[in-house]
């Protein structure tokens, strides 16, 4: 009779190692499905900010070029001028198909580890009005080399001095948020020069920082 006892005990514990077993390993198993499933996820929000970030000014200035050609020590000088009008349509972009990141899928954090540089273009459209040259001063390649880049170094501060680039940079941090929300709503954590993310504030303060 303690015999039949024994092994009906022995049959039950095994039993209940085998339940407990099965549900050990559904589990685990849901549980790796849930991770995947929630860096599936993550991994298409990326995507879906991988896009290029573009920011549209536009900028006019006017310049009065001037030169002179010297002659017979200087007592005959020939001058050529113009009035240029410049109008430039200037862009500033992030190309966030650069960004680059990783995903720790145990500690569930995403960090960024570096986001690309703002690529600046300027097209200057360039007018000439009330030109006078000479034939032994004319205007030549160099005198428009000279002009161009003059133009384009005065568009260049003027980019510094407007609200064109931090227009951009508030475009940039728009998109990067949309990662924080949804790292926040999934119980991840988001991690950017070297410290975790909580608000946009911080995003906004941490990109400053290094833009």
């Amino acid at each position: 009779m303690q015999n039949l006892i024994k092994r009906i005990i022995g049959i039950g514990v095994i039993v209940l190692i085998i339940v407990l077993g099965f549900k050990y390993c559904q589990f685990k198993k849901e549980d790796d499905s849930d991770i995947q499933y929630n860096t599936n996820l993550i991994q298409q929000q990326i995507l879906n900010v991988g896009k290029l970030v573009v920011t549209e000014g536009h900028f006019s200035e006017v310049i009065t070029y001037k030169n002179q050609q010297k002659y017979l020590m200087d007592m005959i000088s020939f001058e050529k001028k113009a009035l240029i009008v410049v109008n430039a349509n200037v862009t500033v972009a992030y190309d966030l198909h650069q960004m680059k990141y990783d995903i720790d899928e145990k500690n569930k954090t995403i960090t960024i580890l570096n986001i690309p540089k703002e690529e600046i273009t300027i097209n200057p459209d360039i007018q000439f009005y009330d030109v006078e040259q000479s034939k032994l001063n004319p205007f030549t390649g160099d005198d428009y080399n000279k002009i161009n880049k003059s133009v384009k170094a005065n568009l260049a501060k003027k980019i510094e001095n407007s609200t064109l680039k931090t227009n951009a940079q508030n475009r940039l941090i728009s998109e990067l948020s949309k990662i924080l929300i949804m790292t926040n709503s999934m119980g991840w954590k988001l991690q950017y020069n070297g410290k975790t993310i909580e608000s946009e504030t911080e995003l906004t303060q941490d990109l400053n920082s290094k833009l």
